[in-house]
Parts: C-alpha cells; structure tokens; sequence
C-alpha cells in the first residue's frame, strides 16, 4: 500500500513540475492574481488523476489483494475469538447450573 501510494505522489510531483513548467513558459494561462500556486495545483492533480488510474492499475490490483488478506484475517481472529468465548461462557453456565442442582 505504501509503494502505491509514493508512485502515485511522484505521478503528482512529476505532473506539477511539467505544469509548472507550461505556465511559466507561457504554454498554460496563468492563473488570477496570487492564485498561480493553486492554479498549478489544481492542474497538476487533474492531470495526475487519470494517469494514475491507468498507469498504477496493476499496482493497486495488487494492493487491494494484501487490504482482502488482511480482512479475511482480521475476520478469521474475530471469529476465533468469539468462538473461544461462546464456549468459555457454556462452560460456565454447565459448571454453575451443576452446581446448582441438589446431590
């Protein structure tokens, strides 16, 4: 998970130095006043977005994979869990109702 997520932000780095480079080149408009930096982002992040989508698909196949394995395990204990506490509490319910009975 961690190596999609570092590809996808140099996928955005990449996109916002290419972006900056066209608008300070003239190629892109500029953006409002002070809102350049934003203007930049905003680009960078439309543009990175599908790129991303295409190219990381495999990537992120693969990490969706390892997030099921960890549900499926997280289940797994969960059930185990509750599996050992059922039969703990019949276990104590046999003991006291036993206890409870007259000899």
């Amino acid at each position: 998970m961690l190596r999609y997520t570092l590809m996808r932000l140099g996928i955005f780095v990449g996109c916002f130095l290419v972006v900056w480079g066209l608008v300070s080149s003239g190629i892109f408009p500029r953006g409002f006043g002070d809102s350049n930096l934003l203007w930049v982002l905003l680009l960078a992040l439309v543009l990175s977005a599908p790129i991303s989508f295409i190219v990381l698909r495999r990537e992120r196949d693969r990490a969706s994979v390892q997030i099921v394995r960890r549900v499926d395990r997280a289940k797994a204990n969960l059930e185990a869990n509750r599996s050992a506490e059922d039969l703990a509490d019949d276990a104590a319910r046999t003991q006291g109702h036993a206890q409870s009975q007259p000899s």
